[in-house]
């Protein structure tokens, strides 16, 4: 079993630091701050591990926080560039750059009184773990003055700094509070990702495609509108990055957002088969769902295929679960076997509970029930 993220922040990472900071300040009390970066080091979860670091910073880096910022810049490695491609934050360096989380937090909490050394040292922390969330606090605090150096900056030579101008405006970003200003009103972020909708990196547009997927879950509308203009006479990898942003509306079947993508109702397409086995698995097991699709009409149809699991809620209810199986071009008459294999194991985003689970197929958003399955204790 792999070690939790935790242990990675550890007494030997804290030293690590600690050495930097002392090599770009000579007079950081280096065995003060790992005495007290260290003590209760342990009990704690991943980001508190950084809080506690951060503040044993904060007590030991000089008092004002233009100066202590500046060290914590000066502290930093060399750029994730330097030994790879970015694929995802920290690309393929495991987790070493999560030595930076308790300088992000430093910035996000002291950074506010000294706008441009905060925005310096953002600039190089997102070039060697991330600074999407201290630069939340700089939108919430000075919106236009962080909006504009964004706009500067997705013209950056850096992927990392370009991912940031999309990451850090997510009004919905995983593991952060929510951008409430950007949940009402959209308007400046969708003017930044324009600028970076046909970046050259994937990493980039992916942040663009994840962005948007949050814009649509509060105004679907507006963002099926701005994904029909930017499909006009669009890239393959821009077509990638709409249809990824748009994962969110194809799985509850927005009508307008599959018309935006080229699927059209296609009534005469009918499930021929559907199986589901076992039929009574059990909490931890795993059940597999195929089924076969069938054109029955004179012309040819594109079909976004998926399946919904009706997970059973703790009240007794059921709340139905989108699964991807895939898009088919059916020719009249043609057919398609699709299925999936779906874990019934507990998960920190999912409990599973005993009962009857309905199955349905989903066919460009038209649902078909498709039988289903009792889950054991």
């Amino acid at each position: 079993m792999a070690a939790p993220l935790k242990d990675f922040f550890s007494a030997d990472v804290v030293r690590a630091v600690a050495d930097e900071l002392a090599a770009a300040h000579r007079p950081f009390p280096r065995a003060a701050f790992v005495r007290d970066a260290t003590r209760g080091l342990e009990a704690l979860e991943l980001m508190d591990r950084g809080r506690h670091v951060m503040r044993a910073m904060r007590t030991h880096l000089p008092d004002d926080p233009a100066e202590a910022i500046g060290i914590l810049e000066r502290s930093l490695g060399p750029p994730l560039d330097a030994a790879g491609p970015p694929e995802a934050t920290g690309g393929g360096h495991g987790m070493a750059p999560f030595r930076y989380l308790p300088h992000v937090l430093f910035v996000a909490e002291h950074g506010l009184p000294c706008f441009e050394a905060s925005m310096r040292a953002q600039h190089a922390l997102t070039q060697r773990f991330t600074a999407e969330f201290s630069v939340r606090r700089f939108l919430e605090a000075e919106p236009a003055r962080t909006l504009a150096r964004l706009e500067a900056w997705t013209r950056d030579p850096s992927p990392h700094v370009r991912r940031l101008v999309s990451e850090g405006t997510r009004p919905r970003l995983p593991w952060a509070g929510r951008l409430r200003a950007f949940q009402r009103d959209p308007t400046p972020t969708l003017a930044l990702l324009e600028r970076l909708k046909d970046d050259p990196h994937p990493y980039v547009r992916r942040s663009v495609a994840n962005h948007l997927n949050d814009v649509y879950k509060d105004h679907p509308a507006r963002l099926v509108g701005v994904a029909t203009r930017w499909l006009r006479d669009a890239s393959p990898e821009r077509r990638r990055l709409v249809e990824h942003g748009l994962r969110t509306a194809v799985k509850r079947g927005d009508p307008a957002a599959l018309r935006a993508l080229g699927y059209r109702p296609a009534p005469g397409v009918e499930v021929v088969r559907a199986t589901v086995t076992p039929a009574s698995p059990r909490i931890g097991g795993a059940v597999r769902i195929d089924v076969e699709v069938r054109n029955g009409a004179a012309r040819a149809a594109d079909v976004v295929v998926d399946l919904g699991v009706h997970f059973v809620k703790a009240d007794g209810g059921a709340t139905p679960k989108v699964f991807k199986l895939r898009a088919v071009r059916l020719p009249p008459g043609g057919t398609a076997a699709l299925g999936r294999t779906i874990a019934l194991a507990q998960l920190t985003t999912r409990t599973h509970r005993p009962g009857h689970h309905a199955v349905d197929v989903r066919l460009n958003g038209r649902v078909v029930p498709a039988g289903g399955f009792t889950l054991r204790a």
